[in-house]
């Protein structure tokens, strides 16, 4: 059975200890959450359910894209609705609600490590 790094989802020898990639150290258990799709795409431990979710109902707090790890348009949303005192939150929380849409509705959507979110 094939491993993959869990950061980067470069093929890993056997018996390797770090990846070549990207020089991660691999472990058992970081092997044991994630599969592997359709030979190079890696699954992460991320819900695609929980990203949706944060991001229909507190997306205007950009919270969906920090627990995606996207930290940037995070701190963009959260911003643009704390210091407009709430006025501009409809405008981020309209980007919000279209980002919820694509992360249902893509199935190739990733999260800032380019891992596949879960079902």
């Amino acid at each position: 059975m094939a491993k993959f790094c869990v950061k980067c989802g470069k093929e890993l020898e056997e018996n390797q200890a770090y990846c070549a990639n990207c020089g991660t150290k691999v472990d058992g258990e970081a092997e044991e959450k994630t599969t592997v799709i359709s030979g190079s795409d890696v699954v992460g431990e991320k819900s695609r359910i929980a990203a949706g979710l944060l991001g229909i109902f507190l997306g205007a707090l950009g919270i969906h894209n920090f627990y995606l790890g996207y930290t940037g348009k995070g701190v963009a949303q959260l911003l643009i609705s704390v210091l407009s005192c709430g006025v501009l939150s409809v405008v981020s929380g309209i980007w919000a609600l279209i980002e919820a849409i694509m992360i249902f509705t893509d199935k190739s959507y990733k999260d800032a490590q380019g891992m596949l979110l879960q079902d």
